[in-house]
């Protein structure tokens, strides 16, 4: 039997126009910007008219640690908004956008999958409506004055060996980890060391992410920190007297893009920061607007809920003011096997840790067991006792092959914790406690560490950026998705280990603080054979392999 690509599935499926979409998700045609026929973004006058409409119910879905596929987070979050739709639920999905880094790597996309995808796949997995591209752009123009103005006597009195911002990419590839530039001659720039991130990883697209309109997209660009002087003082953006043109090349990139599911529910893709490295959640602007317009609003915070969920709960609702009313903790047989290293009850510790810390920020989860074709039934049921012992609902959960159908019996569980919802959601830490204490907190709560190592380097730049005055700010901690540790082969739910802090960043624009551990990478590799070796245009001039 021929296995067909989620590509070829999604063709089987007939688009609307995104006029006809947008106007279901309650906009007129004149509030919408087109990018084609299946592709719109909202304008901004749409989004500020509804500023003052009631807020719906915002449903969060995260995962227990994954393997390197993936464990279908996307495609839950997308089954479900489908099954809330088919149950006469007033809704809307909020996704983020893909990277081409995975697209090309081992990951592929992150449009869902099966009868869950949202459409059209292949342009929303590669190019889409530019966004990331402008992130890109605006990210590496800061780069490029950063150089000019060495080149052109350095009159901020910058110290070149302490540039902390880096250029970006939107591609794994390793080869441009640490480089060096200005090589060629006086002519050619002052020669120094320099190293490229991912581009999700740019503190540009957090930015864009956060931000909650143009004035402050501009006032979060502006402080910017991207070197220090000799004299140990820090540069921003706004020094460097280029806020204006950053903004300019983001304006078109703020606005939220809508687009439509396999079943025509409507659905916002806007922004794209990984979990691992970065914040790891659609823009606040996306989903502050779908919960104007929505009575239900499901996003999706990325890889394990002690990345995603924890920074989503931490950074985001802070920033944004959210309260989740539910959660959804996605997990799978061939994760929890992985994690109980082919031992499923063992590998169930790994779950059981998610749903403690799911209910430490007073939130009680739903799990979705997410059925693969060639699951056990005695499997799916061991996942389910255990979930019920843990006081914890649990759906056998079928979108990818079933769409709506599939997910009725997780969106009732969901309607019910809405339901019960007392409104008592909590931060895990104050923001007034100072910043090596914020990491041990999560490093203890969330990830069931002894403690925490912090290397001279980390402890240096924490001391320079607090004598700098930035103290009252979350922490995003960048760290491997495939263990609650730092280290990838710490699998199930370790105990008795330590997390190191080897470097701090300080995104003082996107307003937090960015603690690197283990052997986290910024900018990832290709593996052996990238997924870029099976895609191609067929003689229908349409893309295949994806």
């Amino acid at each position: 039997m021929k296995k067909f690509s989620n590509l070829e599935i999604s063709r089987k499926f007939k688009l609307e126009p995104i006029k006809k979409i947008a106007k279901k998700a309650g906009f007129d045609e004149n509030e919408i910007e087109l990018y084609g026929d299946y592709k719109a973004k909202i304008k901004f006058e749409a989004i500020k008219k509804r500023e003052k409409n009631k807020e719906g119910n915002l449903i969060l879905v995260t995962a227990t640690n994954p393997t390197k596929f993936g464990e279908g987070k996307t495609t839950v979050t997308i089954g479900l908004g489908l099954a809330l739709s088919k149950m006469k639920k007033k809704t809307m999905i909020c996704l983020r956008e893909p990277s081409l880094g995975p697209v090309f790597g081992i990951k592929g996309g992150a449009t869902g999958g099966g009868a869950s995808q949202v459409l059209p796949v292949d342009e929303i997995n590669l190019h889409f409506t530019g966004d990331i591209h402008a992130v890109t752009t605006a990210n590496n123009l800061i780069s490029a004055v950063i150089d000019n103005h060495l080149h052109f006597g350095n009159k901020l009195n910058i110290d070149p060996r302490q540039i902390s911002w880096k250029r970006v990419l939107d591609m794994n590839d390793r080869a441009l980890r640490n480089i060096v530039i200005g090589l060629g001659g006086k002519t050619e720039g002052v020669p120094r060391e320099d190293h490229f991130d991912i581009s999700v990883a740019s503190e540009i697209m957090a930015i864009l992410c956060l931000s909650k309109d143009i004035k402050d997209l501009k006032e979060r660009v502006a402080k910017i920190i991207v070197a220090t002087t000799y004299d140990g003082k820090p540069v921003t953006v706004a020094d460097l007297k280029i806020t204006g043109s950053v903004v300019a090349l983001l304006k078109d990139a703020l606005k939220p893009n809508i687009v439509q599911t396999t079943e025509k529910t409507p659905a916002f893709i806007h922004g794209g920061p990984f979990a691992n490295i970065a914040h790891g959640t659609n823009s606040l602007m996306a989903t502050k607007l779908a919960l104007k317009i929505a009575n239900y609003v499901v996003t999706e915070a990325g890889f394990g809920a002690d990345l995603g969920a924890e920074k989503y709960f931490n950074i985001t609702s802070r920033i944004g003011n959210l309260k989740p009313k539910a959660v959804v903790i996605v997990t799978t047989v061939r994760a929890l096997k992985y994690h109980g290293e082919n031992n499923l009850e063992k590998g169930l510790e790994n779950l059981g840790k998610h749903i403690e810390n799911i209910k430490k920020f007073n939130l009680n989860p739903v799990v979705a067991i997410n059925v693969f074709p060639d699951d056990k039934k005695d499997e799916l049921t061991t996942i389910k006792n255990y979930c019920e012992k843990l006081n914890t609902k649990a759906a056998i959960t079928e979108v990818f092959s079933k769409g709506s159908d599939g997910g009725l019996e997780l969106a009732e569980y969901v309607l019910e914790a809405v339901k019960k919802d007392q409104g008592k959601f909590k931060q895990l830490y104050p923001l007034n406690i100072n910043l090596t204490e914020k990491i041990k907190t999560i490093a203890k709560e969330i990830y069931g560490a002894n403690d925490v190592v912090f290397t001279e380097k980390a402890i240096k730049q924490i001391k320079k950026y607090e004598d700098w005055g930035h103290i009252n700010l979350p922490v995003c901690i960048a760290k491997t998705q495939y263990s609650l540790s730092d280290n990838q082969n710490l699998l199930g739910r370790p105990t008795n280990f330590k997390i190191t802090v080897r470097e701090v960043r300080l995104s003082a624009g996107a307003g937090f603080f960015v603690a690197l551990t283990g052997d986290i990478m910024t900018m990832p590799g290709l593996p052996k054979i990238p997924a870029a070796e099976g895609i191609d245009l067929d003689d229908k001039n349409e893309i295949v392999g994806m």
